[in-house]
């Protein structure tokens, strides 16, 4: 076997799945590969994509037929740990839930975020540490509002970001296929890996990563507004005084 297809932190083009192992890798360099090989899949065998769409909002015990696809990709540590076990098994069923044109692979491009992952950084040493993060669920609503009559109203990307960030790891779960499905409706890319990691890490952190979503939110429509106030006053240049008009 390849070292491509037993490295869990590569993304695979073999039709079987790697096996994890404890070195197994940063959590989002991880959740990277599993979510690149997990849309390559969808993409190019619909019995994939079928038996993991049939998994979106089911408990873990009711979902044997997507064992044979995600169980490889857990680590003994993950084994260990049913919230992770679940995001897995979650994200999973998410990515297949898409239409077929909506994958990674159907565009011939990464995953959102693929450029943050192992041997995709050019320079790991002096990453930022907004880099350590790939692209939150708070700025797909922004991008969303961002879209105008083609995307979300502000006001309804508001109320479902808050619904999300009041929500228990139950909650979040219960609430998360809808969420991305408004937002896979109006073709904003969501950060698959960056969502699983997100999600493992909400029973104990899910403070911060509250704050960090929200906070993106506002940093990107305050960003959107200002430049739009700056096009408008490009476009609408203020009349000159009256006596330089007379002079004029």
């Amino acid at each position: 076997m390849s070292d491509t297809a037993t490295d869990p932190t590569t993304p695979a083009k073999s039709s079987s799945a790697p096996l994890a192992t404890d070195r197994a890798g940063s959590p989002l360099g991880h959740a990277r590969a599993f979510v690149g090989w997990i849309d390559q899949r969808c993409h190019t065998d619909p019995g994939v994509r079928s038996a993991l769409r049939r998994g979106v909002g089911r408990p873990l015990d009711d979902v044997p037929f997507m064992h044979r696809y995600v169980v490889n990709w857990l680590t003994a540590e993950h084994l260990r740990t049913p919230d992770t076990q679940r995001a897995y098994y979650a994200i999973a069923s998410l990515i297949a839930n898409q239409r077929r044109d909506q994958y990674a692979a159907a565009k011939q491009k990464p995953p959102v975020g693929e450029a943050d992952a192992p041997g995709n950084q050019q320079e790991s040493s002096t990453a930022t540490p907004e880099r350590r993060y790939g692209t939150s669920l708070g700025t797909a609503f922004a991008a969303a509002v961002a879209k105008g009559t083609d995307g979300i109203r502000e006001s309804s990307a508001e109320t479902r970001l808050n619904l999300l960030t009041r929500q228990s790891v139950n909650g979040l779960h219960r609430h998360l296929p809808g969420a991305v499905r408004q937002l896979r409706d109006k073709n904003v890319d969501v950060d698959w890996a960056q969502l699983l990691v997100d999600l493992t890490r909400w029973h104990r952190h899910s403070g911060s990563i509250k704050r960090r979503w929200l906070q993106d939110y506002y940093r990107a429509r305050n960003a959107a507004e200002n430049e739009h106030a700056r096009w408008q006053d490009d476009a609408n240049p203020p009349a000159p005084p009256a006596e330089d008009a007379a002079e004029n």
